[in-house]
């Protein structure tokens, strides 16, 4: 085994993948070894290559002539402070768990989950590509000002021809070199990159040691033309030595022309430069893959590498300032090579350290793509990505990357493509700082890093800091990135993803809801903020399709609970049956579109389940206030799994590793004539119930022959108008006068309300029908009626209608609705009346003696039929021994009507203040 101490031969055995996967998770599929990277050359050479690239374009002269000393270094200081944040996140977040390959892209997507994480992955992965583009497009530019055919500097050898295609040529070969090396491997890219970093520190050496060994000495400068092409005489920079008049003239800044583009500099153009200069810092971390402990060496390795890149800007920035003019600094930025004691070892470094750069690009590119391919985020297209050798190098990756990056170097722009790099680094890096932010705010117990010298503070001003960057070096690119970006999470939201990796939007959710759920306080409620708070009890949802969409449109942004008993007894039961229906309740709640949420609960009866979901369901001041059922009737159920086009299976079922389809979750209908789950008894025992606990109640029948337009998400647009029927007054009890719409009236006037302002309902017309007795004179109750209408802002049309059944005048008002609506009238006075209510109300709806809309007789009405009837719910006799009959004049009352809502409201839930 190597020693640890040789850097060169700083690699180790792990031994088999299925061993190295968990605790790194990296290295060769298959069961195949794979050898790993020490700190130092997995991490500490790439970065420190690549944040040199400043060195590679010769900006050092750039940056301190026109900028002055002390400007330089306040860019410096801000460039590697927003540096420093995000390397505070990439520590934090890589000392959290195991890293696996992937580096960034990995942090980002585990964190903020598949949708941001692939899209923003994608980017970095093209920030990667154009920047090994940039990379050889600048080693081409710094060869050819040496040995190009064109080149004006006084030391030009003049021997390569130069042009657009002889640039292209060059830069193909050159990443044919980088390619080839990559291809081969981690190892052989190791100890590419120390060689160079060998070459490149000979090279700064052979710099620093030159600004003080060489004397002063006059530097010719590129001639430059004179007015009608004459030639101007020969001019002159001046390395002076270590001379304090020289610093102080470079203190301050000294804005000109760049003598290579004509471009007039500024404050901003320089420190574009200067931060494009030192980017760089995830290129450690992309090698995550490759390393022995990546937890451990990302932290510690790009942290030395900030520092000592840090340290060497510095130095430089002094060293020039103190030794070289304001003239020799803007007219040759690449002054380093007619100062050093032998030039040729600067060009070596500097060609060298560009391409280091391409190289680490280009290597760190393919692992974010294989990392991409095996998440299978983008499908086939990045499919042969996933292709690896034995030994575990993604080579497939790196022949995909190297054929982007020959489309980008067709491009040749390289001050376009550097600003665009620096954009994608930037968004990158706000993304790593947003993940950081992201954990830190959600408190999540297991988000507990080694590495603790960061807080939500330095997350978010990391965040702040590189968007504004982004937008001071290019508005454009910056927008365009960001627009990109948005495109490509909603084309991975659109297409799925893993939902095993974690979402922490999730946790913030959590995180923001309780801190709110215990701020919204129940003793605070006013009613003119009332809204319906609905639990919805379902048996089977195959044949509640309908109401189940109905109530999601009732509930007007309140809250929506589906519930649901299971019977049994968990003393006689090895597990709970009830956990593992709740994915299947999930699903049906995304399949129906539905804003809900579900609560199960295991009971020995259904009377006994509900009265646990009534008072349990819902947190702190979010609870329901409403019940609704389903009506008990004799109607064979339906399974409109098999009509509704929501819940067509053959997608899913033909996908493999899909989840099981819903069909399969839920059982078929109940047959006709099978025994019921719920007793007539229990069933208006727990209407009482619900009462009892002061919550309103709503039955629903025939909601499966709601016209489907209506319980669509769409505007309602319909060719066919319909009506909303509402009746306040209680049929079964009928009393007149000028108070008969009490609170479970207007309940009912609220209710109907509310599904006229859901989109789907807009254009049906909402109608209240006033009973009129024998005896009473018409318009005066529909003139009350009006004025409180135009008081609660309720836009309906008033119809008196003559009942002969209703308010007679001899009807005792101080009878308690407790002990039934009919208790002064026998049986079979009381279906008499309820039949005549019936005929009254189908009278109304504009039918015969057919069914609800959709029936047999839909074809033979006139004008409007009504979609939706609201009735007045009495409240269940005192005595449990008339439940049956209770049950019977509803089904009496409400027989052939349509679709037909029951409502009895105990809460005001009208107001008429602002």
């Amino acid at each position: 085994m190597a020693s640890e101490s040789s850097p060169l031969l700083a690699y180790r055995l792990l031994g088999e993948e299925g061993t190295a996967l968990p605790l790194n998770g990296a290295g060769a599929p298959g069961g195949a070894s794979a050898r790993k990277l020490s700190t130092f050359l997995g991490v500490v050479v790439p970065t420190v290559l690549s944040m040199f690239s400043i060195v590679v374009f010769l900006r050092i002269g750039f940056v301190v002539g026109h900028a002055g000393l002390l400007q330089a270094l306040a860019m410096l200081l801000v460039a590697y402070f927003i540096l420093a944040l995000t390397v505070l996140s990439v520590c934090a977040i890589a000392t959290n768990g195991a890293v696996q390959g992937g580096g960034a892209y990995f942090m980002i997507s585990r964190t903020l989950g598949p949708e941001v994480g692939g899209s923003i992955g994608l980017m970095f992965y093209l920030a990667n590509v154009c920047g090994c583009a940039v990379s050889l497009l600048g080693l081409v530019e710094s060869v050819l000002d040496v040995f190009g055919a064109d080149a004006t500097g006084p030391s030009g050898l003049r021997v390569l021809p130069q042009g657009y295609g002889w640039n292209l040529l060059y830069g193909s070969l050159l990443l044919g070199l980088v390619g080839g090396v990559c291809t081969l491997g981690a190892g052989l890219y190791a100890r590419a990159s120390f060689l160079t970093f060998l070459l490149v520190s000979g090279s700064l050496a052979s710099v620093l040691i030159s600004f003080v060994a060489v004397g002063p000495r006059d530097i010719p400068l590129t001639p430059r033309p004179g007015p009608n092409g004459s030639s101007l005489p020969p001019r002159f920079g001046h390395f002076t030595g270590f001379n304090s008049s020289t610093l102080k003239d470079n203190l301050g800044a000294g804005y000109a022309e760049d003598y290579t583009t004509g471009a007039m500099m500024n404050f901003a153009s320089v420190f574009a430069v200067l931060f494009n200069g030192c980017t760089g810092i995830m290129a450690g971390a992309n090698m995550s893959g490759e390393l022995k402990d990546p937890s451990r060496a990302i932290p510690l390795g790009t942290i030395v590498a900030v520092a000592y890149t840090f340290f060497v800007y510095v130095l430089l920035f002094f060293l020039s300032s103190f030794t070289c003019d304001r003239t020799l600094l803007q007219e040759d930025y690449g002054f380093f090579r007619a100062i050093s004691l032998w030039p040729p070892l600067v060009l070596i470094g500097i060609y060298a350290t560009a391409l280091s750069a391409s190289m680490s690009s280009l290597i760190g590119a393919s692992r974010i793509l294989h990392a991409l391919a095996r998440d299978d985020l983008f499908g086939v297209i990045l499919a042969p990505a996933k292709v690896v050798s034995r030994g575990g190098n993604p080579w497939a990756a790196v022949l995909y990357s190297w054929g982007l990056v020959q489309l980008v170097l067709l491009a040749g722009k390289l001050n376009t493509l550097a600003a665009v790099v620096t954009v994608f680094y930037l968004v990158a890096y706000a993304a790593v700082d947003l993940s950081c932010l992201s954990l830190e705010w959600a408190s999540a117990p297991n988000f507990r890093p080694t590495f603790s010298l960061f807080s939500w503070h330095t997350c978010l001003l990391g965040v702040a800091s590189c968007l504004l960057m982004m937008f001071l070096i290019s508005p454009g690119a910056a927008g365009g990135s960001l627009l990109l970006m948005g495109l490509l999470a909603a084309l991975l939201t659109a297409r799925g993803g893993p939902s095993s990796w974690g979402y922490v939007s999730q946790a913030l959710l959590f995180h923001q809801v309780r801190k709110y759920l215990l701020r919204l306080d129940v003793r605070k409620d006013h009613v003119k903020f009332w809204r319906p708070q609905l639990l919805l009890l379902v048996g089977n949802p195959r044949g509640a399709l309908p109401l189940l969409r109905l109530a999601n449109q009732l509930k007007k942004g309140g809250l929506y609970v589906l519930g649901h008993v299971t019977l049994g007894d968990l003393d006689s039961l090895p597990s709970d049956p009830v956990q593992p229906q709740y994915g299947a309740w999930l699903s049906l709640v995304d399949r129906a579109q539905v804003k809900a949420f579900v609560d199960l609960t295991l009971s020995p009866s259904v009377r006994q389940g509900a009265q646990h979901l009534l008072r349990i369901s819902g947190l702190g001041g979010m609870k329901p206030n409403t019940l609704v059922l389903g009506f008990y009737d004799d109607a064979p159920p339906q399974d409109h799994f098999l009509t509704d086009p929501a819940f067509s299976e053959p997608a899913d079922s033909t996908r493999e590793g899909s989840s099981p389809a819903l069909s399969t979750l839920f059982p078929p209908p109940r047959a006709p004539g099978s025994p019921r789950a719920l007793s007539p008894q229990d069933y208006v025992a727990t209407v009482a119930d619900a009462l009892k606990m002061n919550k309103n109640v709503v039955l629903a029948r025939a909601s499966g022959a709601l016209p489907r337009e209506r319980l669509s998400r769409g505007s309602g647009g319909t060719s066919q108008l319909h009506h909303v029927d509402v009746w306040p007054l209680n049929l079964l009890r009928p009393r007149g006068g000028p108070g008969y719409v009490d609170v479970c009236g207007l309940f009912l006037l609220q209710m109907a309300t509310i599904l006229g302002m859901v989109p789907a309902w807009h254009s049906a017309r909402l109608r209240i029908f006033l009973c009129l007795g024998p005896r009473e004179a018409p318009g005066a109750a529909e003139g009350r009626l009006r004025a409180l209408l135009s008081q609660l802002r309720i836009r309906a049309e008033v119809q008196e209608v003559v009942w002969g059944e209703g308010a007679g005048a001899g009807e005792p008002e101080a009878e308690e609705e407790g002990d039934f609506v009919n208790s002064g009238r026998g049986d079979v006075e009381a279906e008499a009346l309820a039949r005549s209510a019936n005929a009254l109300v189908r009278a109304q709806q504009g039918r015969g003696t057919g069914g609800g809309p959709g029936g047999p007789e839909d074809g033979d009405t006139e004008g409007p039929t009504t979609a939706l009837t609201f009735l007045y719910l009495p409240r269940p006799p005192a005595d449990p021994a008339r439940y049956p009959r209770y049950l019977a004049l509803l089904e009496t009352l409400t027989r052939d009507l349509g679709p037909t809502l029951l409502v009895h409201g105990v809460t005001p839930v009208t107001c008429t203040d602002l």
